[in-house]
């Protein structure tokens, strides 16, 4: 990756968690330190790394995306923004009840696949988007999942990991945002990446 791709891909997190801070003080309601924590990865992976029709999101071809800790909606909402699909004075009308841009991302949004409000199901959800992209449609999509690190307290999360690992869904990334905060209190684990990696080796997967 070059130092302009790395300055622009800077850039663009920038304006995604200006984009959320804007939303979430429009609505006086929202999670803006999850969408904050998340802007450097969804820059990358919507900006570089996914492959995807802007202008059509249900698009067969299109990676897949399921934003795990559903509550960060508003920077997934500035991605697509940014992305061009969403109107930008529409994220200032986030959780008002003639706006589709709900506290938690709904299916009745074309770029969302999984409604993702109760936290601890999107990686399960994920695995089964990835099973069925490599053993039914037998397409190249790639599946990117994001987690919170408090949702890693479901056991919900580790079956997936499970599940991916005896399957070897190799079209499957989980992704996972170590912000350390929990909803009152700080995550079990706080900033242990080497407990977070020993976990997920143990089940056969390797994270960076």
């Amino acid at each position: 990756m070059t130092t302009s791709t790395i300055t622009g891909l800077r850039d663009i997190a920038n304006k995604l968690r200006i984009h959320s801070i804007k939303a979430t003080c429009a609505s006086n309601s929202g999670h803006p330190t999850s969408c904050c924590s998340a802007a450097e990865l969804m820059s990358v992976l919507f900006f570089h790394t996914m492959r995807y029709k802007a202008d059509d999101p249900r698009n067969q071809c299109n990676d897949r995306f399921v934003l795990s800790k559903g509550h960060a909606a508003p920077i997934l909402y500035a991605a697509w923004a940014e992305a061009g699909f969403v109107k930008e004075s529409d994220l200032l009308n986030l959780r008002k009840l003639d706006c589709d841009l709900e506290g938690h991302p709904t299916p009745k949004l074309a770029f969302v696949d999984v409604a993702t409000g109760s936290l601890g199901q999107g990686l399960g959800a994920s695995c089964g988007m990835a099973y069925t992209g490599k053993y039914f449609d037998k397409a190249s999509y790639r599946v990117y999942c994001m987690l919170g690190d408090g949702e890693c307290s479901e056991g919900s999360v580790w079956e997936a990991m499970a599940f991916a690992s005896y399957y070897k869904l190799d079209n499957l990334v989980a992704i996972l945002d170590v912000n350390r905060l929990g909803q009152s209190e700080p995550a079990p684990l706080q900033h242990d990446m080497e407990t977070y990696r020993k976990r997920s080796e143990a089940f056969g997967s390797v994270t960076n």
